[in-house]
Order: C-alpha cells, then structure tokens, then sequence
C-alpha cells in the first residue's frame, strides 16, 4: 500500500510520530512523507521513507501564498497517487483532506490539538470550523489526543461521532526515554520548561515564578529548553543576564535536561496532549501543569495541577513541591514513570491507531 503523511515540521513527526512510520514501513508499506526540510530532517532519513521537501507558513494567512500551498499539495497528491492519507496539524488537515475527498482518495486526519485558533470567539474560528466540515465530510477516521477536543468536533458537528478516536496522545517511547535515577539535591532544585516560546505555553507565567523565586531563595534554578516561536528574545535575554533563568534553545535531545531536572514544568493554555509532559514523567520525573485536557492526564499523584493562566497559583505549587522532603520528591517521580509508562506507552498508542486504521484499511 502507498501511504502518505503531511505533517508541517519533520522535528514533529520525527519526535513524535517515528514510531508509527516505522511501524508501517515494517508492514511492507510504500511511505511518502511531506514536510519542510527543517530541523530532523537527517533523521527522518533513516526511518526508510521516502521524503518530499514541501515548506509552509504554520500560520500564514495570506491568501495568495495559501492557495499556492495548496496548488502544491495537490501536484503531491496527483504525482504519489497514494491509496492512504494521514495528516497531522490543521493546514495538512484541511487542505489534504479537502483535495483527497475531491480525488476521492482515503484519508485520516490527526487532531494534535486546536491551536489559538479555537481559543477566541472571533471570525477566524468560525471560519475555520467551516473549513474543517468540509474538509472532513469524507473522512473515514479522525483521531484525537484528548477527550474534550473530541467532543467539541462531535458537538460543533464538524465530524459524527462514530468517525472519530480517542488516543492517550502521541504516545511515549518508554525505553528510549528510560527511566533515571533522581538527581542529588542539595540546597539546589532545577526546575524545567521544555516547548516552544510562545505566550500559550505559560512561558510568561513561569518566567514570571521563576523571578519572584530567585529573588527568596537564588539556588532554585529554572532552565527553558524550546525554539523560539513568539518574540520573546528580549526579554530572554535579560533574565539570562539577572541569572533569573538559563536558556538553551532548540535541543533535538531533551533527555540530558529532563535527566538534570528535579521537577518539569509546564502551564500551557491548550494542549492535544503535551508529549514534553510524557517524557519528563516516562524518565521519572514530577510534573506541574495546567487543570486542562492534554496535560491534566499526565497527573496521578505524580505531581500538580495548577489553573490555567493563573501566575500566582503556579507560584504556590512551585512553593509547594520546593517545600517537599527530598524522599517524597523521588517517590513522586517514581510514581511519574509508573503511571506514563502504564497508560501512555508509544507501542499501545501505535497499535492502537494501526487498529483504528484496521477498521477500513487492509493495514494489519
């Protein structure tokens, strides 16, 4: 069979999805993969795939450049002339899935999350729920990370009910993100924040602890790992000159930081399901996020929840865990491995969607 995916990063679905493209490579599959030509390119290379180099402007809205995204999208789709489609991430999802039900080729779409997008009543929303329907009126499997993006598709009626599937997320690879020994602590406690730099993270909210911390007590450090997606290199820098925080960029290895780390930290606005929870929490590590879907599940006493957007109660948790015994920090990330590797291990998510693909597709 010739499958198809479009993703808009390769460091998303090298990351994230490798598993699963190996998965169908190993079923004897022909896979193509479209994507720009960006940060793990090389290493999508060795998955035995074949890779078509397509770059697009994740949110772009000029109108000319997007019909031209699309025009190109189609060139692939009638070149490959593919018996299966996957797409991750909304502009694949909708402009694929568009073509493909005109083509009437098969498809799947991926829901990793809604993005801004769905977080403002406004014009765009709208017309992007519209867009959606469109695109997905033929659509045979839609499959979601969390339960509360499911049931807004089903309710907004953007999809029916019996086309759609619930995921634990992407899954993690809990051998490659192995289980650590938690790190000495001494009057030190390093806290980390790995995603992108970008208001909807919490970057803003944890920035905003980590100074009021620094300022009581300056052995607590805070590390950011993540590209830089919104403007925020200013600001950056001068809390890296305070020492308030220490910034490393992009990194396509995390585990050396998650390993170094005593606690993960993400307050995120939205999530599909947040993959940097699962691998903090896969290497034994306690996590405090956000109370919202695709982070909230990652807890089981295992850590915090805090509420979303909210500055001072992300401030009390961190407090909170700063206060906790060193034994009870270790117990807690250990509790952190049990419950990701039972509920979120990659090998049952990718049997899991290859099971879902097995409804309609010869795919076994």
């Amino acid at each position: 069979m010739k499958i198809l995916v479009v993703g808009n990063n390769s460091d998303g679905l090298y990351r994230f999805r490798k598993d699963l493209l190996l998965e169908l490579v190993l079923k004897n599959n022909d896979v193509y993969v479209v994507t720009p030509f960006d940060e793990c390119i090389h290493e999508l290379k060795t998955l035995g795939i074949n890779l078509i180099e397509l770059k697009i402007d994740r949110r772009g809205t000029n109108f000319l450049r997007e019909v031209v995204l699309l025009f190109k999208y189609y060139k692939i789709l009638r070149n490959i002339k593919p018996d299966l489609v996957i797409t991750y991430t909304i502009k694949p999802n909708i402009y694929c899935g568009w073509l493909c039900s005109l083509l009437r080729i098969k498809y799947v779409c991926n829901i990793t999350g809604l993005g801004t997008t769905f977080q403002k009543d406004n014009m765009l929303k709208r017309i992007v729920m519209v867009l959606y329907k469109i695109a997905l009126r033929k659509v045979k499997v839609v499959f979601f990370e969390n339960k509360e993006n499911f049931d807004i598709f089903v309710n907004k009626r953007i999809i029916n009910k019996e086309n759609g599937a619930l995921l634990h997320g992407a899954g993690v690879n809990t051998e490659e993100f192995e289980f650590v020994k938690y790190p000495i602590q001494k009057d030190n406690i390093k806290f980390l924040f790995i995603g992108r730099i970008m208001k909807e993270k919490g970057i803003e909210e944890f920035m905003y602890v980590a100074k009021k911390i620094k300022k009581e007590n300056s052995n607590i450090q805070f590390d950011i790992v993540g590209p830089m997606e919104d403007d925020y290199v200013n600001i950056i820098n001068e809390f890296q000159e305070k020492k308030i925080i220490n910034y490393y960029g992009f990194q396509k290895d995390v585990r050396p930081f998650i390993e170094s780390c005593h606690c993960f930290v993400l307050p995120s606005y939205h999530e599909g399901m947040a993959n940097t929870l699962l691998e903090a929490g896969a290497m034994g590590r306690p996590l405090i996020t956000s109370n919202i879907y695709g982070c909230k599940e990652a807890i089981n006493n295992n850590g915090y929840v805090v509420n979303v957007r909210d500055r001072d109660d992300l401030y009390r948790k961190i407090k909170k865990f700063i206060a906790l015994s060193y034994d009870e920090k270790k117990q807690m990330g250990i509790r952190s491995r049990n419950h990701i590797s039972q509920v979120f291990d990659k090998k049952k998510v990718v049997q899991e969607t290859i099971k879902g693909l097995n409804l309609w597709m010869n795919i076994k």
